[in-house]
C-alpha cells in the first residue's frame, strides 16, 4: 500500500528482512517448532481431569491447545502473524466443528461442537468491515493526492521555527494515524522530512527529534479513533459483543476521551523530544512535493471523507453504527470508479486474517463452553481490580514491544472479557469492564521502545539520525505517562458511566 512515497521501500525492506528472518531454516527455528509441537500436543493429549476445570470436554481441551499453539506460535514469531491466524482457523475446522474430520468429531464423544460457519464468520465479522472501510479510505485519499494535500495545508501554519516545525509534524502525524495505517502515515511523513534534514547541521540535534516525532506520533495517534490501530478494533469486538459485554461503545463515544487523550500526549512529547533533542539551527524551510489531482473523483474522495467521519461522530443520533458506516465509503468508491479491482489488492489482508484468528479464538472460548465452564472452576471474583487491570496492561505492554501488538491483543481480549465478565460488578472501583479492556488497547499503542516493537520505529531508526538507545530512552518514558494518563483517564470516564 502507498508504494509512491519515496520512503516506502524502507516499509517493504523491514517487512522482507523480518520475513527470512521467521522462515530461515536453522537449529534455533528447529527448536521453535519442536517446543510449539511438543506444548500443543502434550495439551491436546492430555487426561481432562488435569487441567482442573470442571466438565472439560474434548472439544474445549482442544481449544484450550490451540490457544496454546496460537500464544506460542505469535510470542517466538516463527511464522508470520496472519500464517498463525490462518492455522488457527483451520484447526479449529477439522477438529472442532460439525464440518470436522469425522472420527475426529463425534459429538457424543468429544462434546458440543462449533459451528464451521461460525469460525468462517470470524473472517467477516461487521469489525473486520470496520478495517476494511478505513482500508479503502486510506487508499482513496492516496490515489488522489489528499494525504499530501492536507500535509501541506496542515503544515503550513506551524511556519519555519524550528520547535513549531516538530510540533506540526507531531500533531499531523497523530492526526493521519487515527485514519490512516501508522506504517502508511510514517513512510509519508519522513518522506516529507527528507529535505528538511538536508537544511540541519549534522552536529545538531534536531535531525532526531524530527526523526523521532513520526513513530512517537504515529503510535501515539493510533489510540484516538476505533480504526486508528487493531488493538483499537480487537477491543470494540468484545466491548460490543451482543452475546457478552454489549457496551454499545460508538465511534464518537470512543474520540470524545480518546482524542482528548491524544493531544495532550503529542505536546507532552513535543516537549520532551525538545528537551533531550535540542535544535541548533533556529529556522528551517518546509517544502512538500506533491498536489491532489483535480477533477470528478478528487471531490468525491473529500465529499465521501466528510460525510463518513460524520456518520461516525453522530452515530448516537443517527442509529449507523461504525461498522455499516465502513462500507459506506467502499460503496461510493466503487460506484464511481474511485478504486478498482487493481486497488483492492492494496488493502492489508495480512492485518485483516491476523485479526480474524484473534476473533476466532474468542469465539472458540465462548462457543464451546470452555469460558462458562472456566468462570464456575477459576474463582475470578476473588480476584483483585487493580491487579487484573495493572496485570493485563503489563503484559500487553512487554509484549507488545517485541511482537505484533495486533498478536497480543488477540490473545488478551478474549481472556480479560472472561475474566471481567466473571467478575460483574466487583470491577466498579476502577470503572467496570471498559477500564480493562480499552486500558489494554492503550498499552499496546504505548510500547515503542525498540526499533522493531513497530513498522514506524524501524522506519525512523532506518533513517540513520536514531540510535537504539535514543528511541529506548523516549519510548519507556512516553510509554509510562501514556499508560499512566490513558489508565487514569478510562478510569475516570467509567466510574463518571460515560463508557
Amino acid at each position: 500500500m502507498f508504494h509512491i512515497y519515496e520512503g516506502f521501500h524502507l516499509v517493504e525492506t523491514y517487512h522482507k528482512m523480518r520475513h527470512q528472518r521467521k522462515y530461515n531454516p536453522d537449529t534455533k527455528r528447529a527448536v521453535k517448532i519442536a517446543l510449539v509441537a511438543l506444548v500443543t500436543l502434550l495439551l491436546w493429549n492430555m487426561p481432562t481431569e488435569w487441567f482442573g476445570i470442571q466438565n472439560l470436554t474434548v472439544v474445549q481441551q482442544r481449544v484450550i491447545a490451540i490457544f496454546a499453539f496460537a500464544t506460542l506460535m505469535w510470542i517466538l514469531e516463527i511464522v508470520s502473524s496472519w500464517a498463525t491466524s490462518i492455522a488457527i482457523m483451520v484447526l479449529m475446522l477439522l477438529f472442532c466443528t460439525d464440518s470436522g474430520i469425522a472420527p475426529m468429531v463425534n459429538e457424543e464423544e468429544v462434546g458440543k461442537l462449533l459451528s464451521y460457519k461460525g469460525v468462517m464468520a470470524c473472517f467477516a465479522d461487521p469489525v473486520i468491515m470496520l478495517f476494511i472501510g478505513g482500508f479503502v479510505l486510506a487508499i482513496a485519499a492516496t490515489k488522489t493526492g489528499l494525504d499530501a494535500q492536507l500535509a501541506k495545508v496542515l503544515l503550513r501554519p506551524f511556519g519555519t521555527k524550528s520547535e513549531m516545525v516538530l510540533l506540526g509534524f507531531l500533531l499531523v502525524t497523530g492526526l493521519f494515524s487515527m485514519f490512516v495505517s501508522n506504517t502508511a502515515t510514517a513512510a509519508m511523513m519522513l518522506t516529507f522530512l527528507t529535505p528538511v534534514f538536508r537544511q540541519l547541521p549534522p552536529e545538531g540535534k534536531g535531525r532526531i527529534a524530527l526523526a523521532m516525532s513520526i513513530p512517537v506520533a504515529a503510535n501515539l495517534g493510533g489510540m484516538g479513533t476505533p480504526i486508528g490501530t487493531p488493538p483499537n478494533n480487537i477491543a470494540l469486538k468484545y466491548l460490543n459483543d451482543p452475546e457478552g459485554l454489549n457496551m454499545g461503545l460508538g465511534f464518537g463515544q470512543w474520540m470524545m476521551f480518546m482524542f482528548p487523550l491524544v493531544v495532550v500526549l503529542l505536546f507532552i512529547s513535543w516537549r520532551l523530544l525538545l528537551k533531550f533533542f535540542p535544535f541548533s539551527q533556529k529556522t528551517v524551510e518546509l517544502k512538500i512535493d506533491g498536489a491532489m489531482q483535480k477533477g470528478f473523483q478528487s471531490k468525491v474522495v473529500i465529499f465521501t471523507f466528510i460525510l463518513t467521519v460524520a456518520l461516525w461522530l453522530s452515530d448516537r443520533f443517527t442509529g449507523i453504527n461504525a461498522n455499516t458506516v465502513a462500507m459506506v465509503p467502499f460503496c461510493i468508491f466503487a460506484l464511481t470508479g474511485v478504486i478498482n479491482k487493481r486497488d483492492l489488492e492494496q488493502i492489508n489482508w495480512s492485518v485483516i486474517w491476523m485479526v480474524a484468528g484473534g476473533f476466532a479464538l474468542g469465539y472458540g472460548l465462548n462457543a464451546s463452553g470452555l469460558a462458562a465452564n472456566a468462570v464456575e472452576s477459576i474463582p475470578f471474583g476473588e480476584f483483585s481490580p487493580l491487579l487484573i487491570l495493572m496485570l493485563g496492561g503489563a503484559i500487553c505492554y512487554l509484549l507488545s514491544n517485541f511482537i505484533s501488538n495486533s498478536a497480543t491483543a488477540a490473545l488478551l481480549m478474549p481472556i480479560l472479557a472472561v475474566v471481567c465478565g466473571a467478575m460483574g460488578d466487583k470491577l466498579a472501583p476502577i470503572g467496570g469492564t471498559g477500564t480493562v479492556l480499552i486500558g489494554v488497547a492503550i498499552a499496546a499503542s504505548s510500547a515503542m521502545i525498540l526499533p522493531i516493537s513497530t513498522p514506524p520505529n524501524a522506519l525512523a531508526f532506518a533513517t540513520g539520525y536514531v540510535k537504539q538507545g535514543d528511541m529506548s530512552k523516549v519510548g519507556i518514558i512516553m510509554g509510562v505517562i501514556s499508560m499512566v494518563l490513558g489508565f487514569g483517564l478510562v478510569y475516570l470516564m467509567g466510574t463518571l458511566k460515560l463508557i
